[in-house]
């Protein structure tokens, strides 16, 4: 019983952004969700993208996706079938170096070397999923300032 309680707490904390800072760091104690936010650096990605740059089962990918989205790490954009993924913007000081420190501190990992060469390949063979022409992301950003 108490461990329920303990879980409902820490929902509410994180809400109220008291327990935040252990999410993003639970967040980025992960291989695969530090390697995400590397290939998120540079660029808007959809979860077919993301899969074949860090070759990881789709089910994986969406499912740390998930968790760094809840972090406030990740944003989700949706265009049409596809769901694009970005880095969110910074929105403290704690979230800056962290970021900062996810982006450089691990650039020697060979990992994360391959997964830059393989966006590398990617984006100039062309994306997996659609990438939206100008004219739809100004009427979204339109959009989503009224």
């Amino acid at each position: 019983m108490a461990n329920v309680t303990s879980r409902s707490r820490s929902a509410k904390e994180c809400r109220d952004g008291s327990v935040q800072l252990d999410v993003m760091f639970r967040a980025v104690c992960d291989r695969t969700r530090v390697r995400i936010l590397n290939v998120l650096r540079n660029d808007e990605l959809c979860v077919g993208d993301i899969v074949q740059i860090i070759q990881v089962p789709q089910p994986r990918a969406s499912r740390h996706l998930a968790y760094l989205k809840k972090a406030g790490l990740v944003l989700a954009r949706r265009d049409g079938l596809w769901i694009h993924y970005s880095l969110a913007p910074v929105r403290s000081e704690f979230h800056r170096k962290l970021l900062d420190c996810v982006l450089t501190c691990f650039q020697e990992v060979p990992e994360i070397r391959e997964d830059e060469a393989r966006a590398k390949g990617l984006k100039s063979s062309g994306h997996c999923c659609p990438r939206p022409s100008a004219a739809r992301l100004l009427r979204a950003a339109q959009m989503g300032s009224d």
